[in-house]
C-alpha cells in the first residue's frame, strides 16, 4: 500500500503545487477570486500564489484592442446613403470594473460599444452633408465620437483610444446622382467660361475697330497736311521758276502741252494757226 500511496501522493502533491501557481504576463491583467468574490486585481508580472478550489483567476488583455466594425449604410442630411467602413480601437484600463460591468465577457463589450458608436456615428452623418464628412470635419467628427463614448464607457473599466472612418462609399444610385451633378456644375462652368470669353472678344474686337479708325483718321489727316505742304511747294517753285525766267517758264509749259495734246497719232486739234497755242511754232520756222 505504502507503495502505491507514496506516488499518488507525490502526484497528488505536484498537481496542488502546480494548481497553487499562476504566471502573470506584462500583457495581461489578472483577477483572483475567492469563492467567486473579487479580492485582489493589482498582480504584476510574474509568479504567483492562490489557494487551489477556493482561488481562481481570470486573465484580461490589457492590449489595445481592435474592434472592425461591419460597414453600415448611413444617411447623410441630403438624404444620400453612403457605406461607411470603420473601427474602434479600445482597451482595459480597471479590471475589476470591468469584470463587474460585462462579466468579464469580450462579446458583450464588443457589443455594446459596436452599438453605441454606430449609433452616434449616424446621428454624426446624419447633421453633416457628403461634402462635410469626407472634408476636414472628418477628422473633428471622429475626435468627438472618441471622446462621447470614452465619457460612457468610463463605468466599464475601459478607455476608447480611437474611432476611425477606413473608408466611405457612395451607393451605386448616390454615385449616379453625384456624377450628374458634377457634369452640370462643369458644363454650368464651361459655359460662363465661354461667355466671359465672348464678352473679353467683343471688347477686344470694339477696341481693335476704334483703334483702326483713328489710326485711319490720324493717317488721312496726315496726308492731307504732307499733300497741302506738297502742293504749296510746288506752288511756291513754279512761281520761283517764273520770276526766274518767264520766258523760259512759259515755254516749258507749252511743250507740256503739246506733248499731252499730242499723245497719240490719232489726236486731231482743230484751231487757227495764229493761235496763242501755237505761238512757238511760228517763231521756230522764224527762226
Amino acid at each position: 500500500m505504502l507503495r502505491i500511496a507514496i506516488p499518488v501522493l507525490i502526484v497528488l502533491a505536484v498537481i496542488l503545487g502546480i494548481s497553487s501557481l499562476f504566471v502573470v504576463k506584462e500583457t495581461e491583467y489578472a483577477i483572483k477570486f475567492r469563492l467567486g468574490e473579487v479580492i485582489r486585481d493589482d498582480y504584476e508580472p510574474g509568479l504567483h500564489l492562490k489557494v487551489p478550489f477556493i482561488n481562481n483567476v481570470r486573465k484580461f488583455d490589457k492590449r489595445v484592442i481592435t474592434l472592425d466594425m461591419a460597414p453600415e449604410q448611413m444617411n447623410t442630411t441630403e438624404q444620400k446613403y453612403v457605406d461607411v467602413d470603420y473601427y474602434v480601437k479600445w482597451r482595459i484600463t480597471d479590471p475589476r470594473l470591468y469584470y463587474t460591468a460585462t462579466r468579464g465577457d469580450e462579446t458583450v463589450t464588443r457589443s455594446r460599444l459596436g452599438e453605441l458608436i454606430r449609433n452616434d456615428l449616424r446621428d454624426e452623418f446624419a447633421r453633416r452633408t457628403l461634402s462635410e464628412v469626407v472634408s476636414e470635419q472628418r477628422a473633428q467628427m471622429m475626435d468627438q465620437l472618441r471622446d462621447r463614448a470614452d465619457q460612457r464607457f468610463q463605468d466599464f473599466g475601459i478607455d476608447v483610444i480611437d474611432v476611425r472612418i477606413k473608408k466611405i462609399e457612395l451607393t451605386e444610385r448616390v454615385t449616379g446622382s453625384v456624377f450628374e451633378r458634377m457634369e452640370t456644375q462643369r458644363t454650368e462652368f464651361a459655359n460662363e467660361l465661354r461667355s466671359l470669353g465672348r464678352e473679353r472678344a467683343e471688347r477686344i474686337r470694339a477696341d481693335a475697330d476704334r483703334q483702326v479708325r483713328i489710326l485711319l483718321a490720324d493717317a488721312e489727316r496726315d496726308a492731307q497736311r504732307i499733300r497741302g505742304e506738297g502742293d504749296a511747294r510746288a506752288t511756291e517753285i513754279y512761281a520761283a521758276a517764273y520770276e526766274a525766267d518767264r520766258e523760259f517758264y512759259s515755254f516749258y509749259r507749252s511743250l507740256e502741252a503739246y506733248r499731252n495734246s499730242f499723245d497719240s497719232e490719232s489726236d486731231l486739234i482743230l484751231l487757227d494757226t495764229s493761235s496763242d497755242f501755237f505761238r512757238y511754232f511760228d517763231r521756230m520756222e522764224g527762226d
